[in-house]
């Protein structure tokens, strides 16, 4: 097995292709002009593509192309469209989010690659195992993991596990952050974050207590490589070039290779108030902390940039190449040339002349031969074999050897092509829901009011203890357990709790993350797919029926005439009512404030700019940052169509609220207290 680490570079642009690969990246990542999380980045035409691709692997570099963003039915015919293209080449793998649209391209393509995007919020070893299992041949890591956990999820799969050294940290779990949805009406998930966590947000009288440093891990490369990680991923897609060569630059070098920029020079380029190694190191709390100084944007400076430039001004000469000219009477010229990877061209040329004075000399031949600047190649041995009194213009040897250039290129660019002759997007049968939705609640506790027993469902916290799960059994209430949505390093613990549960009589378990669905499967339980899955189009809801889900939510980023446009035939909800967990993050807000914040639960609330509250929850070993106001649309289930269950998903609200809340929604009342209607009505960027 090939244990060396991959670099691998952000490249947003055309202008930070050649940094990043003249600087020594081993693979690039980068997006179409549509469909992908960055769209605000310049990204790639289908020309630029084709030509990014080329010069990629001319030199050895892999080209991944990302198309991680969160699909609706109407775009799929399009993107699948782009797909084809993309493998026609062909880039070397596709990084997704859209489970229904990965099993989408495996069915029509089946030989290439995924790699699944760190959107897919993956931090556990089942989560990467399922993968695995699915067909991924990689997974990329939610940054938020530590050294013994990046180890654990080694130990449990072959999958290839690509870590994030370098580069912008979210609050927010990628995948798992509605803040820019809701706010904004721009989702994260389909590539237009707004990234209201860099806004002023006050907590702990900490003006920006969503903000973190910029992650920085790249000393420790060579302890990932060890570890068994195989890519080390910078971000970056919306940076300059010079920020791409610099960071590619300081990756090499702490792998052990020459370099004249290192991890200490990276802050010039740029930084928020430094670099953090916190959740790798497992050391959360205010040194995660950081903003976009003044004194920050004056340590990037002109001449610091300028002298980057000149680092990757010219092409860096770095695959050798083996000459042999042949000059003989009456023969046309030939230049032969091979690589190391045994790519062979012969170039003819025309019929020498014969000299009218002193014939051309080897010495001459050799030197325009030698004339590779502005390729990749470099001339290491020439064979000549020019017979005397043989003349042509040193214009020939030029032209044979750019020929025999292009030719070695042609050869080392060669991919297999993987075709379709026809794209094939199944159609599925249109949804046929009762005509009035049954009525499910999720509840923060297990201190339930007597009349939830009416609801087809109650979801309570994982972590219940098991006297209490029998004590509501006994009682008459239908219950399942809401397995955390983040599992970082519990994920035993969390099977365990399952097991337990599965003993006492406990049959059904709520899952919102992938790794979640595969510990439930493997204990036997009956599984509801929540939220966090984003499920967003029919593809992806026949992905959850082939899986065994029981029924499942639909993201609540989606309009509810999307909504009920879905097809497909497992059963599925919405939530109805809620504070809406906008962001899951593992740091705690406002711990770069006046008072040490060592323990969950100091930070109640935030205030943003406006003097508007929200609510800050703790989950197990996470923590949620929820809506100012609940959403409800009790008063408006005549609009809901195609939908077989509603979710009053309660958090902040006691029993006695609940209660009540129950009651009006059951009466399809409006409430008289401040709501939002959510995205229902006008959907999301």
């Amino acid at each position: 097995m090939n244990n060396r680490l991959e670099i691998l570079a952000p490249v947003g642009s055309e202008e930070s292709l050649y940094p990043a690969c003249i600087m020594g990246a081993d693979a690039v990542y980068l997006g179409g002009q549509e469909f992908s999380a960055r769209k605000n980045a310049k990204n790639f035409s289908r020309d630029s593509l084709k030509n990014a691709v080329y010069y990629c692997h001319v030199r050895n570099i892999k080209v991944y192309l990302t198309v991680n963003t969160m699909l609706r039915d109407s775009e799929l015919p399009d993107i699948m469209e782009f797909i084809s293209y993309a493998a026609s080449l062909p880039v070397d793998a596709f990084i997704v989010q859209d489970l229904g649209f990965a099993v989408l391209i495996k069915s029509n393509f089946p030989h290439v690659k995924l790699h699944a995007s760190t959107q897919m919020s993956i931090h556990t070893p089942a989560g990467a195992k399922y993968l695995y299992d699915s067909g991924f041949s990689r997974v990329v890591l939610s940054r938020e993991l530590s050294k013994k956990e990046i180890i654990e999820i080694v130990a449990s799969s072959p999958i290839e596990l690509e870590v994030f050294v370098h580069g912008a940290l979210c609050m927010g779990v990628s995948g798992q952050c509605y803040f820019s949805a809701m706010l904004g009406g721009r989702s994260g998930n389909r590539g237009r974050c707004a990234q209201p966590c860099r806004l002023p947000m006050l907590c702990n009288k900490s003006e920006y207590a969503l903000s973190l440093k910029d992650l920085s891990i790249i000393p420790y490369l060579k302890e990932l490589e060890e570890i068994g990680v195989k890519s080390a991923k910078i971000e970056g897609r919306m940076k300059r070039p010079e920020y791409v060569a610099a960071t590619v630059a300081a990756c090499r070098k702490s792998l052990g290779d020459n370099s004249t920029i290192g991890y200490e020079d990276l802050r010039k380029v740029f930084s928020r108030s430094g670099f953090t190694d916190g959740y790798y190191k497992g050391k959360l709390g205010k040194g995660m902390f950081g903003v976009r100084s003044k004194e920050d944007v004056l340590l990037t400076s002109k001449e610091v940039l300028s002298s980057i430039r000149q680092l990757y001004k010219d092409e860096k000469q770095f695959i050798p190449l083996d000459f042999e000219l042949n000059v003989m009477k009456n023969m046309p010229i030939t230049l032969k040339v091979n690589d190391d990877e045994g790519n062979i061209a012969c170039i003819e040329g025309e019929i020498p002349e014969q000299a009218k004075e002193r014939g051309i000399s080897e010495e001459r031949c050799r030197k325009q031969i030698a004339k590779t600047g502005g390729t990749p190649f470099f001339c290491r041995n020439i064979k000549c074999r020019i017979e005397e009194g043989i003349s042509f213009p040193v214009s020939e040897i030029n032209k044979l050897r750019r020929e025999a250039i292009d030719s070695i290129s042609q050869n080392r660019a060669k991919r297999s092509v993987i075709e379709v002759s026809e794209i094939k997007i199944p159609r599925f049968k249109e949804h046929k829901a009762p005509p009035i939705p049954k009525v499910r609640v999720r509840v923060p506790s297990w201190n339930i009011p007597e009349t939830l027993k009416k609801c087809e469902l109650i979801y309570i916290p994982a972590h219940t203890p098991i006297d209490q799960q029998k004590r509501l059994m006994d009682s008459g209430y239908k219950i399942a357990l809401e397995i955390p949505r983040c599992m970082f390093g519990k994920e035993k613990e969390i099977f365990d709790m399952l097991k337990s549960a599965k003993k006492a009589g406990i049959t059904d378990v709520w899952a919102g993350n992938i790794g979640a669905i595969e510990i439930a499967e493997a204990i036997g339980m009956s599984i509801h797919g929540g939220f966090g899955l984003n499920i967003a189009n029919s593809q992806s809801i026949s992905w959850a029926e082939e899986k065994g889900l029981k029924d499942i939510e639909i993201s609540f980023e989606l309009s509810l005439k999307q909504i009920s446009e879905l097809q497909g035939n497992i059963p599925r909800g919405i939530i109805a009512y809620g504070r809406l967990p906008l962001m899951i993050t593992r740091n705690i807000p406002g711990a770069n404030g006046v008072n040490e914040i060592i323990n969950y639960g100091n930070c109640t609330n935030l205030r943003d700019r406006k003097n508007i509250k929200f609510p800050v929850m703790y989950n197990f070993d996470y923590i949620e940052v929820l809506n100012s106001i609940p959403l409800y649309i009790g008063d408006k289930l005549l609009d809901i169509q195609n939908i077989d269950f509603t979710v009053l998903w309660y958090s902040v609200e006691n029993s006695v609220e609940i209660e009540e809340n129950l009651h009006v929604f059951n009466k399809q009342e409006s409430i008289k207290t401040p709501i939002t209607r959510g995205l229902y009505y006008k959907g999301v960027e």
